[in-house]
């Protein structure tokens, strides 16, 4: 039986300061391998900051973007990884070798490997281009990973195939609950003053964080996309004031029925634990109807509908989410 023992983080970043956050994931990636933990997930540009990209002039942005692999962010990932011998994970901007500037997930492994991920369908800033490629890679800890970055964890059609290509677990970074958003039923903002009144009345921000616009949120399509395909899921995400949003934390982990292996609700920066073995994985629900598909059947899912829309334009334009 193969074991792995994981950790997924939940931290509010420093808007564009990369050695400040940096600093908390090297505190966290400590903390952690102390405790033997082999992979841990960071949140989406956790490094550089997010909410607050959207005000940037493209100068600027551009300016907060490094390279991949050969950037400084990236190479302090690695000496990381080697040095405290486990695998990281954690979002930053990218510039590209094409001049484009992109949301990018950046994982350091021991043995000096190093993998990227561009997400799919990137809205942050008008700056911003979309990664055309899934990400899927095995670790020297001997398991299969995949990496979908926030948004493009909302579509279906994206696990199944980071599930298809042979993804174990799936590594879910995010920077998400307390959106605007015009559907009461999804999200909301949080009350900013019960997130700086949460160490005199902690029931009151919690409430927020576990109710409809965090936790209540997640759970009706998170665990479902572990389910479905049969994999574990790590979902880590920021957490407290994120330019005019409070993000909701919920770091968890969730196993191929779809169950909650380990969780945190806290108010703040926090980090959880678990140990995930392949029991679950040859024999599952999920498993079991990939096995059934006929694929024949979906030349649908791939042809367009002329109603299919920019991203960006969906989160600006209409305020969604």
């Amino acid at each position: 039986m193969r074991t792995l023992r994981v950790a997924t983080v939940q931290f509010q970043h420093e808007p564009s300061d990369k050695a400040a956050n940096l600093a908390t994931v090297r505190r966290f990636a400590e903390q952690a391998a102390a405790q033997g933990v082999e992979l841990i997930v960071f949140p989406e540009c956790c490094l550089t900051g997010y909410w607050h990209l959207r005000k940037l002039s493209e100068q600027d942005f551009r300016a907060l973007a490094e390279p991949v692999f050969s950037g400084p962010c990236s190479q302090a990932l690695a000496d990381m990884s080697r040095e405290l011998g486990l695998t990281i994970g954690a979002g930053l901007l990218e510039l590209g070798d094409d001049g484009k500037v992109y949301n990018c997930y950046v994982v350091a492994m021991p043995n000096g490997e190093l993998r990227r991920h561009r997400k799919l369908h990137a809205f942050v800033s008008e700056f911003i281009s979309s990664g055309n490629e899934y990400t899927v890679f095995d670790t020297p800890h001997g398991w299969r990973c995949g990496v979908l970055t926030c948004y493009d964890n909302n579509l279906c059609e994206n696990v199944r195939i980071t599930a298809l290509m042979g993804a174990e677990i799936l590594l879910a970074p995010h920077q998400t609950g307390g959106c605007a958003s015009p559907d009461p039923l999804t999200m909301g903002l949080v009350d900013r003053a019960k997130w700086d009144n949460r160490e005199q009345d902690p029931e009151a921000i919690e409430a927020e964080l576990k109710g409809l616009k965090g936790r209540g949120w997640l759970m009706r399509w998170l665990p479902t996309r572990a389910h479905d395909n049969g994999i574990y899921l790590l979902f880590s995400n920021g957490v407290g004031p994120d330019d005019d949003e409070i993000r909701t934390g919920n770091a968890m982990v969730i196993d191929p029925y779809g169950r909650i292996v380990a969780e945190t609700w806290k108010a703040g920066d926090d980090m959880v634990v678990a140990d995930i073995t392949d029991e679950l994985l040859g024999h599952n629900t999920g498993k079991r109807w990939i096995r059934t598909r006929r694929p024949e059947l979906y030349g649908l899912l791939a042809t367009p509908t002329g109603r299919e829309e920019d991203t960006r334009k969906v989160r600006f334009d209409q305020k969604g989410v």
